[in-house]
């Protein structure tokens, strides 16, 4: 292949000249290297199948990254290698690079993709195959090491969270392809330029910027307006793939290639910035990066710079995801329609209690989709959802299923389901450990076969050193809260001050001005995703007169009073002012995590869209001219609501940074959309000044 950096960038390591007063060898510049372009064409294992030959003939291109693997995946891959060892690959890489490795080949570019999932030398060999099939003349690396199996009893998969140096040093030995096992999502674009700029392993601030882009990118069309709140403002039918030009300072710019869908704003980039993150420090294998630090500016059309990211030495611990068949599920959905929704949801409850004696877990959930004199029958009907989960298939399989199908005739008026009830599937169960860097046989296999071990990080520091940032509060919230009220603008004006609720201030008035009872998405916006069994919900605003709002107004406990669902659970909420951003974590929402289908919305993919859609009180003069008609509710609330809202207490939390983790598909069954469990395997498997207070930050152990 003949792309690769430009003169004075490494295709090995870099070459050096001689000062010509010393003599002595000095490297290049970096300053002297033009920037790194590199893109994204998958997002997901199921993702946009053109998409990596849309990126390679769209524009230039040095390098073309492909995220293929999540938390589902991986207990997907797991269940094929069981069926056939030589598989646990994203096999539609393979697929796709039929017709993409000769264009990448005959432009220069280097593909970087995690594809390997469970079985990276497999996909190497697999595609040293093709390429020899096709008379494309390419090299082949991989990175391995991740798989820690056998790990415990039960395990199906374990597996490290690696970091971009394996990758870096298959490019320094001329790889034209690297496929990898489990590395962080954002390795596949921090390792590439720290080949392109032959960075060191402790220039950490030129690391962490590299990181941020990665975690920009890592997602595919998420950064250039897919499920964005603000969708309606663009062409998002089908939206283009991100890239990225990193500079040597580790600034970058992200944006697409011309005359693509969707679009690039700081508004598409805060979102993904905020996703399925876990605190104001990213934790990773190489680096930490400070997302407290970032800033974002409009750089041009379609085009946003990401600056001022400092780094901090990682962590001395890798974070490891296990997957492992949790039991068996089943699922029956009940329509019930027209009048008396309530009583016959608990008929149908009743009728079945005795089939449910003994199930491990049995949940009932009863959606209110039926209008009143409703014009169509669909719209007539409520759904009642019943999932059982047991470690045995014989308690949740035909047992139950016999005692469903046989109410047809002796229930309810109007009895029936949304579909046959099938037999008991196996559910999955993903859990996350940390294990000492130094232990996990991080090797890149090099193109001609010679294996590398990559040494764990120098300079991990458990407790990083406090820097120059913005505050970051994180605060766990006790409950309570109404939302009747919440929103006025408190009277100290005070950063982190009480939200006044129904009866403090007032509802329809606020200090500064009348109020407006509104959803909160008339001014905000929110993108929220999964890590494990918890759920992160990112919020931000784009004006300062709004964010002095935002950060005032949406505690923990207002949180709570806006989603009963995450009463009884901690919740989280961190600041982050250069991005008008609140970043909240929900513990333990998502139960054991997808794979084991415990909620409705099992990846949470839709948490922010509903908490846009719940209404408060916002200050009428931040709301567009549609949203501003004045406040009709009472001067007072409720003699139930209580008077105020205490202000939580900050503590750290301890946090996971994150890998981007949209839904799979598996290769046997038609690819599915990131948000739904594939029906083969249900359930398997913005700026301110810094202030001087300073920052508490969790300490977290991974990405």
């Amino acid at each position: 292949m003949t792309g690769g950096p430009p003169t004075g960038s490494p295709v090995s390591r870099s070459p050096l000249t001689r000062s010509p007063v010393t003599g002595s060898p000095v490297s290049p510049s970096p300053a002297s290297r033009r920037p790194l372009r590199i893109g994204n064409a998958s997002g997901f294992y199921g993702d946009r199948f053109d998409a990596l030959r849309e990126m390679l003939t769209g524009g230039p291109l040095d390098v073309l990254t492909g995220d293929y693997l999540a938390e589902l995946t991986m207990l997907i891959l797991g269940r094929d290698r069981l069926k056939n060892p030589d598989l646990g690959y994203a096999k539609t890489f393979l697929r796709q690079l039929e017709e993409g490795l000769g264009l990448a080949h005959e432009r220069g570019v280097r593909i970087v993709a995690n594809a390997g999932g469970l079985n990276p030398a497999g996909l190497a060999d697999a595609v040293r195959a093709l390429a020899a099939k096709a008379g494309v003349p390419v090299t082949v690396a991989h990175v391995e090491g991740d798989d820690l199996m056998p790990y415990e009893e039960g395990a199906l998969t374990a597996n490290a969270y690696l970091g971009g140096a394996g990758i870096t040093a298959c490019l320094r030995a001329g790889a034209d392809v690297v496929v990898t096992g489990r590395v962080t999502d954002a390795a596949l674009v921090s390792g590439p330029a720290a080949w392109w700029f032959d960075w060191a392993e402790d220039d950490y601030d030129r690391l962490a910027g590299a990181v941020v882009a990665g975690h920009v990118l890592e997602c595919g069309t998420q950064a250039t307006g897919g499920n964005y709140s603000f969708f309606t403002a663009h062409d998002v039918r089908r939206p283009g793939f991100p890239l990225a030009e990193i500079s040597a300072d580790g600034t970058s710019v992200i944006t697409k290639h011309p005359g693509t869908g969707g679009a690039v704003t700081t508004g598409t980039v805060t979102a993904q910035l905020l996703y399925e993150t876990q605190g104001v420090r990213y934790l990773g294998p190489d680096v930490t990066a400070r997302l407290d630090t970032v800033r974002l500016a409009g750089d041009g059309p379609d085009r946003v710079r990401v600056s001022g990211v400092l780094g901090e030495p990682p962590p001395p611990t890798l974070k490891a995801g296990i997957t492992r068949i949790g039991g068996w599920r089943n699922e029956v959905v009940f329509v019930l329609t027209g009048l008396d929704i309530d009583a016959k949801a608990a008929l149908v409850r009743a009728q079945l209690s005795e089939a449910l004696d003994g199930v491990a877990d049995a949940a009932w959930t009863l959606a209110r989709t039926d209008h009143e004199d409703a014009p169509t029958e669909e719209t007539a009907s409520a759904l009642l959802r019943l999932v059982v989960r047991d470690p045995s298939p014989d308690r949740v399989g035909r047992a139950l299923t016999s005692a469903a199908v046989e109410l047809a005739l002796g229930s309810y008026p109007g009895f029936h389901v949304t579909a046959p009830p099938g037999p008991a599937q196996p559910y999955g169960v993903f859990t996350s450990a940390h294990v000492p860097a130094s232990t996990v046989p991080h090797e890149a296999v090099l193109p001609d076969g010679t294996r590398l071990r990559i040494p764990a990080a120098r300079g991990l520091a458990p407790t990083p050193p406090e820097r120059s940032a913005s505050p970051a509060i994180e605060a766990r919230g006790s409950g309570g809260g109404a939302p009747a009220g919440a929103g006025a603008e408190p009277r100290d004006g005070g950063l982190g001050a009480e939200p006044p609720v129904s009866g403090r201030g007032g509802v329809g008035e606020s200090p500064a001005g009348p109020t407006t009872r509104a959803p909160l998405g008339a001014v905000a916006g929110a993108r929220s995703g999964d890590k494990g069994g918890d759920a992160n919900i990112g919020v931000w605003v784009e004006s300062a007169a709004a964010w002095d709002w935002l950060h005032r107004t949406l505690t923990v406990e207002v949180l709570r009073a806006l989603l009963p669902e995450t009463r009884g659970l901690p919740v989280t909420r961190h600041v982050l002012p250069n991005l008008r951003a609140l970043n909240f974590q929900i513990q333990r929402i998502l139960g054991d995590g997808v794979a084991s289908g415990h909620r409705f919305d099992p990846q949470a993919k839709a948490l922010g869209e509903w908490l846009r859609a719940r209404h408060l009180d916002i200050p009428a003069h931040l709301l567009p001219a549609t949203a501003t008609a004045p406040a009709t509710a009472p001067e007072s609330a409720p003699e139930s609501a209580p008077e105020s809202v205490p202000e939580s207490v900050p503590e750290s939390v301890p946090g996971t940074a994150p890998e981007s983790v949209p839904g799979t598909a598996p290769e046997s069954v038609p690819e599915s959309v990131p948000g739904t469990v594939p029906e083969s395997v249900p359930g398997t498997a913005p700026g301110t000044a810094p202030e001087t207070a300073r920052a508490t930050a969790p300490e977290g152990t991974g990405p």
